[in-house]
């Protein structure tokens, strides 16, 4: 039953009609200083954020955000800073995962076809790597052995660029959400000295002296 309800909170979320603010792919443009933030620190960037996604109130802190089978049963109640600490240390993956799951069900926020896609060839070439390594160790072939290390070196620096990337978008989006993105000064309301007024004087003209139009008389 825990597995369908899982498998139908996947199918709503498609039906969700809200984006992300930023997508995968302009992240990195978005906000540059914290995606390298986030590639460098990784568990303590989804500590951060998932302490911001419950609005900084850990007591509604559940492992996994309540995704995972284990859920609720790891003593959160009791100590959810550790508990936090070991989730985002020890299952990094289902931390980030959780944290995004958490803001889509909030929101109503729709993952792109394009995020789709990037997030499904991060998993792929991970488990076929997963696999390649298998098979090398099994038979055994040193350039077997070298094209696995070389495959799941590919695979980590993927996991772990994309992983930066989801973190960053949560990042931005919870901005969006704390209203912390500062306001563009060309929308805002036009200063006293902009105003034009009707009892204002005219300014003297400078420069050549107005033509008249042709085919009538000077005014």
């Amino acid at each position: 039953m825990a597995l369908l309800r899982r498998i139908e909170k996947m199918q709503l979320r498609q039906n969700y009609r809200n984006l992300w603010h930023a997508d995968l792919l302009s992240t990195i443009q978005a906000d540059t200083p914290y995606c390298c933030f986030a590639l460098w620190c990784a568990p303590c960037v989804s500590y951060m954020l998932r302490k911001r996604a419950l609005y900084n109130d850990l007591s509604r802190y559940t492992c996994c955000a309540g995704y995972m089978p284990c859920s609720g049963h790891c003593g959160e109640s009791e100590c959810p800073e550790l508990c936090l600490c070991a989730e985002v240390f020890c299952c990094f993956g289902n931390s980030v995962a959780s944290t995004r799951f958490l803001l889509q069900d909030e929101f109503n926020i729709q993952t792109t076809q394009c995020d789709n896609c990037i997030i499904g060839f991060m998993l792929c070439l991970r488990q076929f790597a997963c696999i390649f390594s298998i098979v090398a160790l099994i038979v055994g072939s040193s350039e077997i052995r070298e094209a696995s290390q070389w495959l799941s070196c590919i695979a980590e620096t993927v996991y772990c660029s994309v992983c930066a990337c989801m973190q960053t978008q949560h990042k931005i989006e919870m901005d969006k959400r704390d209203n912390k993105f500062e306001p563009n000064p060309m929308l805002g309301i036009p200063t006293v000295q902009q105003m034009s007024r009707f009892d204002q004087a005219v300014p003297p003209f400078v420069g050549y002296a107005p033509q008249p139009a042709y085919g009538y008389p000077h005014a």
